[in-house]
Parts: C-alpha cells; structure tokens; sequence
C-alpha cells in the first residue's frame, strides 16, 4: 500500500512577518492541492534552523534529517517541491541529497524552482509587470536579486531580455551576491535619469537582504547608494511569495514534478 509525502523544502527565513505571508502560505496550498499527501517541511540553511531553535524553541528539519523520519514513517511515495527560485547551487544541494537517498523510498519526484524555464520567465514578467502597471516612463523599476554561483539556467538574465522585449527598458535587476551585483542597476540609473525608483526584493522572502540590504539605512543599502545619485526611491518590502500569482506557479510545477526513481 503507498504511503505518499509531499516535502516542501526552503531556505528558510527568521523573520516570522514575512515566513507567514510566503513559505507558509505555499506549504499550505500545496497541502490542499495534495491532500492524499502527508506534509512534511525542512529548511537549508543551517545558520536560520539554529536561530529559530534558540529563539523560538522550534525545530525545523534539515533535508536529510526530513528523509529519515519519512522513511520512519512508512512513506513510499514522495514528493519534493522546493520554495527556490532558481535552479542555483541551494537547489542542487537539494537535488543531490534527494537522489543520494531515492532508494529509501519506492517513488521520487522533484519539482523545479520558481524560475527554471522561458515558460517561468514569461508569466513572472508578466506578474512584475501587472504589479507595477503604475510606474510612468519617468520612473525605474529595480529588482534585488540573490544571485548565485552556478546557474543552469540564468533567470536573471532572461527575465531582463524578457523585460527589454514587452518595452520596459526601465527595468533592472541586480544581485545582492555573487554576479552581477548592483553595478549594472547604478549604470542604468545614471543613464536613465529616473525622477522616482521603485525598489522591490526579486526574493521569495522579505526577510534579512531584503530589510538590510536593499532598504536598510546604511550607506552600502541600494537605497542610499540609488538615491546618491539623485532619484527618489520608494522601497517595496514584500516577497515574491506574497503574490497569488507566485503562490500558483509553485503549485504547477509541484504538479509537473519529474520522477526520477
């Protein structure tokens, strides 16, 4: 008889305001989505785990320790749908933990971030686009990415050409680590001239880069270094998980997860 899993994996986040508004609410649809599936949660980072354990005496599993109380559990049949956005070094640590494990359970399949193809591209274009449907020819749109390592697939770069395709050449997308920063945001905000930017998180969470190093109020935070170069900046602190949109795009690639076992 199979006994099926749905495991929803995260980075994870300490900051309970936005965890409520984003990870929580897709764990949740996709437990009514799955409702033959027991729910099961664990987190990446190991730094967020032992925070939320100290302060709010609440464990929350890494991956593996989430597979072996599965297996405890009798599940035969599992589902893994990570909260990532893109297919970067955090989900390929997922990917390989999954897979060094698959023949603890008699079924495996794994859904892809947020981001993995042209067909993700296209409709969080489009979701940006609708969000900020306000912004005039005046303004800038700019998006703080996190940036990876390792890319199989450059979300990134494709959702700017997507962006440089539907006529919004006002749109800019930095990094927070690793390539390619914020120099290529200040660069087009030098060129375009922009009277009034709008700074949001291209992040699932609004949790700690999003509060500190995008609106923070030091002089490295993109908001005071964008605004040293003239512009006004109104700092949009919500999450991507925050928007329905996002929420069902998760649920779809859940639903069009690969088997690989």
């Amino acid at each position: 008889m199979e006994n099926k899993a749905i495991l929803v994996v995260s980075f994870g986040t300490s900051y309970p305001e936005t965890r409520s508004k984003t990870i929580d609410i897709i764990e949740e649809e996709l437990v009514k989505r799955f409702p033959d599936r027991t729910f099961y949660r664990a987190w990446t980072s190991g730094m967020i785990r032992k925070k939320i354990k100290e302060r709010d005496n609440t464990v929350i599993f890494s991956v593996d320790e989430a597979l072996d109380q599965m297996e405890k559990d009798g599940i035969t049949d599992l589902l893994v749908q990570p909260t990532h956005l893109v297919a970067g070094e955090e989900y390929d640590k997922i990917m390989n933990r999954i897979c060094a494990n698959q023949n603890r359970f008699q079924s495996v399949s794994l859904g892809e971030p947020l981001i993995s193809s042209f067909r993700d591209v296209y409709h969080v274009a489009r979701i940006l686009e609708s969000r900020y449907s306000e912004l005039t020819d005046k303004d800038m749109l700019v998006l703080m990415g996190h940036g990876s390592a390792k890319l199989e697939f450059d979300a990134y770069e494709e959702l700017k050409r997507q962006f440089n395709k539907d006529g919004h050449d006002n749109y800019a997308i930095g990094t927070v680590e690793f390539t390619p920063g914020i120099e290529p945001v200040l660069e087009k905000v030098n060129e375009f001239k922009p009277g009034r930017v709008f700074l949001t998180p291209l992040l699932l969470v609004a949790g700690d880069h999003a509060t500190n190093d995008m609106a923070g109020d030091g002089p490295d935070s993109w908001k005071n270094q964008i605004e040293a170069l003239g512009p006004q900046v109104e700092c949009h602190v919500r999450g991507l998980g925050e928007f329905p949109e996002v929420v069902k795009m998760y649920i779809w690639h859940a639903e069009h997860a690969s088997v690989i076992k």
